[in-house]
Order: C-alpha cells, then structure tokens, then sequence
C-alpha cells in the first residue's frame, strides 16, 4: 500500500487544524453562575439550540428566562460559508465556550467561521468591542507602506459596503491590486441587528486597531464581538458564495397567483375572501392610523414637559425652533459637517442674528442618543465655566434630538498635538495653558459647581480649543452627577475610551473624581510628549505611552521623550519636567494615590510645592501570552482585558513559545 496520502485529505487535515488554531475565547469579569442554577439551565438550552435556529443567512439572535436569569446569546457566521458549514461551526464554538469560560455569565468565542456570544445583559442592537483578539501574520510585507495604504483603502471601501447592508447581512468582501504584483484580499462583516452608522463605527474601531495590531503585516484579523476584519495577500473567502446571497437579496419575493391562474370553480369564492380580507384590512389600518396619530401628538408635546419637569431652569428660554437650527445649518449639509461621534454627527451653523453655533444631531437610531440627550440638557445647563464648552439650548422635533453649543474656532486639541504640521503652533507655553484650563475645569466640575459632576470620558478629542487657544472641555454625554457627599459609582456598562480609561473603572466599573485624574494624567503625557497614548514610538518600537513614560522617568532621561517641537523651542525644561511628573502621578494605579485636582491646579500653579515620587503604572505592563504553533505564520493577542497569562488548547503535537507584547488601547468613541 502507498504511504501518500491524497492532496484533499491533506488540505482537509490543514484546514481542521487552522481552524482549531483559530478559536479563541474571552471571558468578562461579569459575575459567575453555580452548576445547579437557573441561570445554568437557560444557558444550556439556549447554546443548543443557536445551530439548529440559524438560517443560511448566517445570524440569529435569542433569550431565555426571567429578571436576573435571563441569558441572552447570538451568533454570527462569516458571510461567505455554506449553512451547513455555519452551523457545524456554531457546535464547535458553543462546546468551546462552555470549555473555555465555565461557570462565567458572559462570554465570547470567535472560531475560524463563526461568532458566539452570550451575557446576562441585552446585547441586541449594541455595538460590543471591548473583548477580542487580533491575529497577524508574522512576515511583513514587502514595500509595506505602499502595501498598507492599499489595504486601508481597500478596508474603508469596504466598510461603507457593509455599513449600508439591510438587516439579514452586513458584509462585504473584495480585493485590490498592490505593489510587487501583487493582490490584497479582505472581508469585513457586523452582526446585521446594528444600524448602519453603529456598523460604520465598529468597523472604524477595527481599522483604527490595524497600525498598532498588525502593521506592515502580510495578513490580519481583527475580531470583535460586533465585527470583524481580515485581510491578506491570498484569497481566503469564497467569493461565488457572496455572489449568490447578494442575488438572492436583490430578487423580488414571488408574487401571489392572480385570479386569473386558479380553477374556474374557485375564483367567486377567492374574490368574496378577498373582499372581505381588503375591508377588514382597511378598518384595522384606521383604527391603528388614529391612535398611532394620538401617540405621537402626545409623545412630541411629552417631550419638552419631561425636560421641564428634570429640573432645568428656564427650559423654555433653552429651547430652539427645529427649523431654525435646521436652516443654520443648511439643511445639516455636509459641507457644514464638523465630525462625527458616537451619538451622532456635529454641525457648523449661523443663526439669523450672526451667532456661529455648533449643533450636535443625535442618530435617530442610537438607543443612547435619548439618553445622552437627556444627560446633557441637565447636566450641561446648570454648568458656566470659561474651561467648559458653553450650552446654549436644545431642540426637539419628532425623533430628532439637537443639542446647540457655541461654536469654539480651533476644533479639538487632537487636531492640533497629533497632527505633524499644526503640533508646530503648539508651543510649550500654548501647551501649558491647555494643562491649566483643562485642571480648572475638572476641577470646577468636581467641587466648585453646585454640581458634582464625573465627566467619565475626557480625551484629547473632547477639549476644544478657541481662538485664543484656551483649553474648553465637551461632551458630556456620558458624565454622571454625583451627590454632594458621594465619592464613587459603580455600573455594569463600561463606557468611554480605553486607553484613558482608570483601571478601576475599564476592570471593574468603578468610577468618581479619581478616574477623571487618570485621563487627566493620561493628556498630559499627551501634550507632553506630542504622542498618542497607545501608540508611543520610540525608535523601531511602539509601545503604550504610560509604561514608556515609567520606563524614561526610572532611567532618569525623560527629556528623551518630550516632543521635539517642545525640545528645539524656547520652553522651559524644568516646567516640562514638573508636567510629566504631575501626570505619572495622576496615573498611579491606586486612586487613593492619586492627587485631586485642586492639589494638581496647586501643583501647577506654585513650583515651591515638592513632588511626591510616583509608583509604576502596571495597568498597560507587557503580558506573556502563549502561541500555538499549529498556525506558525499567525500570532495572536486577545484586547480588551487587562493584563494575563492567556492559554490555549494545544495537540500532543505543538509547543508552546512565550511572546512578549503589549495591551493597548483599541475603540476610541
């Protein structure tokens, strides 16, 4: 007998063992369930259940139970596979997930093919992209820039293709010609239950993660729980498959028969049927028509009232005609587009009397936008400090939620600090300004107001900067109002931007004044060194900007790391210094250590005070993590968690190699 076997079994064999390489899992610290629990029993019956359910359209989603033991799960299978495919997929992933996090009450399992996730919380129509993984081909690319730009062309193409999909499929797949004669292939894909701009802004998170993830690599895969991304230099998906789905999705649904083509013995009786149906119909649509009508007057007069009732002083006075932000705006024309967030887009506006406004449209389909709505007119309104973006009013019509601010003439600080011709207007005292109006104003939000007020989400994209170039923070649609004796908060629902975010508030939900220190401390390493905090280059490496800063301040060279706009400037070194010393203090992992902001304005303002010596910041410190080897080229890291040792399964065969990286930042808002 020959020993060879046949090149299909071969392929087949390969194919089994790349998809076992594949399969990762992440477990949320979320709450744990006992083997005899209710919560268990739910659980199990609905991951039964997901394979046989899912349609060829690849997604179902579903829930079981009551109050706290509810479970809901979802699955989503890779736009390109064959159902029976999908759901062998899903049966292997659902045995993984049960392996992989036993006993957890959320998780989530990203195989070769398909997407499983389950949580005690909704998760339907919710962007998810807190946990995953990135996994990349360990040989570069040659000519990598070229090579790079044409994926991200490639990706950004393809994101608006799936961003627009219906609600049975949000995928799109292509590929584009690159240097060296070669092909760059990619699929990108959202679970279909998100809105089109909820897709548009997962998937821009996962583009965002592709320098720092997998740069000038050959072939990369971003998987999060709500999208994913891959490309390579090889083709991979099944292209004819694509096809057939997006003809199948373009044909009209058959047409009922017409009386014509029935028996002659059944058209009186048809017609009569039908009569009766059409008049039935008709009257049920009136009267649905007429209470619909009521529902809406009495929602739309509600509106203004609830805001009223909230406790904001002088509504009326706040309160703007929709048609005339709608004409200071040109109809919210593109052209006066100023960005785009993740509750809606902001608008450049005149009003008649020459005033230039800033106009924040809420997405009519975002389920925060009311909430974000609400929290701002409250909060904002009560709020006057030169350090805080003024609100000027809102305005409601319909579905539609318009918050209206001054309008501040120099945009944000992130256009300026990242941008390598405009950072050149940033000179150390401009920047020093910054730092003392963004302290003075956190520091008004936490005591001076009569309002205590966590922001929650301060970033170098949320200070704005006026014409004179004065530090004015924004958005407020995630801060929390706190009692006047109240110094912490939890919550199940971590929200914001990683990378600034506190240890205590990004592991465990826990926030107060202390977590606003930390992204303090986080901008002025920022400002300081001209780097964004997940991407600190140093030489040939990129690192996370905290632990670089730890490492240059424990060798005693930190000028090494200041911008060398600041370097080649006038500024004084010793005030720099003192800076970045204030902001490894705010960055302490311990919030107890870290200073308040009226010592930091205190800090800041008197060069007298002594400094205390800052601990090592370990929330970003490198983590070993394990390589399977069934895979060689790939190599993968698991984002969104803090920092661990992260096993996978392994054959007799493989070995296990440690591979040291870090953990960085990857969905800014």
């Amino acid at each position: 007998m020959s020993n060879r076997w046949p090149l299909a079994s071969i392929f087949l064999i390969l194919t089994n063992l790349l998809a076992f390489a594949m399969a990762q899992s992440s477990c949320f610290n979320n709450g744990n369930y006992t083997n005899n629990s209710t919560y268990k029993s739910n659980l199990d019956t609905l991951l039964s259940s997901l394979s046989t359910n899912v349609d060829f359209n690849g997604f179902y989603n579903a829930s079981m139970g009551k109050n706290l033991d509810t479970v809901y799960a979802s699955v989503l299978c890779r736009g390109d596979v064959q159902l029976p495919t999908c759901r062998g997929c899903i049966q292997e992933a659902t045995a993984d997930i049960v392996r992989s996090c036993p006993n957890d009450k959320r998780a989530v399992q990203f195989n070769e093919f398909c997407t499983l996730r389950y949580s005690n919380e909704s998760m339907f129509g919710i962007v998810e992209t807190r946990r995953g993984w990135y996994l990349y081909n360990t040989q570069n690319a040659s000519s990598p820039g070229q090579f790079m730009a044409d994926v991200r062309t490639l990706v950004d193409n393809l994101r608006d293709q799936a961003a627009k999909g219906g609600s049975l499929r949000k995928v799109a797949a292509g590929n584009r010609s690159t240097v060296d004669f070669q092909t760059v292939f990619s699929l990108v894909q959202c679970t279909p239950d998100l809105s089109s701009e909820d897709c548009g802004s997962c998937l821009i998170g996962a583009i965002a993660d592709i320098p720092r993830a997998c740069n000038n690599k050959r072939g990369c895969r971003i998987l999060r729980p709500s999208c994913i991304l891959r490309y390579e230099d090889t083709t991979f998906y099944n292209e004819t498959r694509l096809q057939e789905l997006q003809a199948l999705a373009a044909t009209p649904p058959p047409q009922p028969p017409t009386s014509a083509s029935l028996p002659p013995g059944k058209k009186d009786n048809n017609k009569t049927r039908t009569t009766i149906i059409i008049v039935v119909s008709i009257g049920v649509c009136l009267i649905v028509a007429v209470f619909a009508g009521m529902l809406l007057i009495m929602r739309t007069k509600k509106k203004p009232k609830e805001i009223l009732e909230c406790g904001i002083d002088s509504a009326e006075s706040l309160q703007y005609d929709f048609c005339e932000i709608k004409s200071a705006t040109d109809d919210f024309s593109d052209d006066n587009k100023l960005g785009q967030g993740g509750f809606g887009a902001v608008y450049k506006g005149r009003l008649s009397n020459g005033q230039e406004i800033a106009v924040k449209r809420l997405s009519m389909d975002s389920g925060q936008g009311d909430v974000e709505f609400k929290n701002e007119v409250l909060l904002v309104a009560k709020l006057q400090h030169r350090n805080l973006v003024r609100f000027l009013g809102f305005s409601i019509e319909g579905k539609e939620r318009l918050l209206v601010y001054e309008f501040v003439k120099n945009a944000s600080l992130d256009k300026f600090l990242f941008d390598p011709i405009k950072r050149t207007e940033l000179d150390w005292e401009r920047r020093y300004k910054i730092i003392g109006g963004i302290a003075r104003g956190l520091l008004y939000l936490h005591e001076e107001s009569r309002l205590k007020i966590i922001h929650r989400d301060l970033k170098a994209s949320n200070i704005l900067l006026d014409g004179e170039m004065n530090a004015k923070i924004a958005d407020f649609g995630l801060a929390r109002l706190c009692a006047a004796d109240e110094t912490q908060g939890n919550t199940n629902r971590i929200v914001g931007t990683y990378g600034y975010m506190s240890p205590e508030y990004a592991m465990h939900g826990q926030f107060s004044i202390k977590s606003d220190v930390f992204s303090f401390g986080v901008l002025i390493l920022e400002i300081a060194t001209g780097q964004r905090n997940n991407s600190f280059r140093n030489g040939e490496t990129i690192e996370d900007l905290l632990s670089a800063a730890w490492k240059y301040w424990h060798r005693g060279t930190v000028e090494d790391m200041i911008d060398p706009v600041l370097r080649a400037s006038s500024g004084s070194l010793r005030d720099i210094l003192r800076c970045i010393h204030i902001g490894l203090l705010c960055v302490q992992d311990n919030l107890a250590d870290r200073p308040t902001m009226a010592s930091v304005v205190l800090m800041l303002s008197s060069f007298t005070i002594s400094l205390p010596v800052p601990l090592e910041p370990t929330i970003f410190t490198n983590s070993r993590i394990s390589k399977n080897v069934l895979f060689p080229a790939y190599d993968s890291r698991e984002f969104g968690s803090t920092t661990s040792s992260i096993s996978q399964n392994k054959s007799p065969h493989s070995t296990e190699s440690n591979n040291v990286m870090s953990i960085t930042e990857f969905y800014p808002r």
